[in-house]
């Protein structure tokens, strides 16, 4: 017998916290029942949020970053190296950069990475106006910032390759041992990239 409280506006609501990252059916419901408990608190103003940010958050022509304004802050911000351009795959990855604050530079979304399986190839990601950019912009140095996957090892001799003729050196971050990690703990694959990187002391 249905539940006559789960209407079908709840039951929508569900399935659509049911589609975001790292929320399945059942951790949706419990997300909809504390929103519909903190309704006040919580439901309205996340409503509100939610129907500004649809209304002004913009997709930067540029670089690919999610802003309030076109060109993003970062491309417009004149304290960054214009001849440094960090690519990264996702949005998520340049704000997880920027929170290390770690360098000053410019950055480029790809959106994804290749994956000839998934049927995502050179014209699904951001790939031409990457190289528009470092021959336009004056680019000195390409730092790939992409997942340490196979998916993401791909796109990085891709990149690499596209780059290849142009003079302009390719960097990539470094894999291995995380600051504060122990040995003990790491898996092979990690132990084995941090003694391929190793530097001097």
């Amino acid at each position: 017998m249905a539940n006559p409280i789960a209407g079908p506006e709840i039951e929508r609501l569900i399935q659509l916290l049911a589609r975001l990252p790292g929320l399945g059916p059942r951790s949706a419901r419990r997300a909809a029942l504390h929103l519909l408990r903190k309704r006040e608190e919580l439901l309205a103003p996340l409503a509100d949020a939610m129907a500004v940010a649809r209304e002004k958050i913009v997709i930067c022509e540029v670089c690919g970053n999610a802003d309030t304004c076109q060109p993003c802050t970062i491309c417009r911000d004149p304290s960054r190296d214009p001849g440094l351009l960090i690519v990264v795959e996702t949005v998520g990855d340049l704000w997880a950069l920027e929170r290390a604050a770690a360098v000053r530079a410019k950055y480029h979304v790809l959106g994804g990475t290749l994956s000839p399986l998934d049927g995502v190839g050179p014209k699904e990601l951001n790939l031409s106006s990457l190289v528009a950019r470092c021959v336009e912009d004056g680019v000195t140095e390409v730092i790939l910032a992409v997942n340490a996957t196979v998916d993401g090892q791909t796109t990085a001799h891709y990149v690499t390759d596209l780059q290849s003729h142009r003079g302009i050196k390719t960097t990539r971050l470094a894999h291995g041992v995380p600051v504060g990690g122990e040995l003990d703990y790491l898996d092979e694959g990690t132990l084995a990239a941090a003694l391929r990187s190793r530097t001097d002391f």
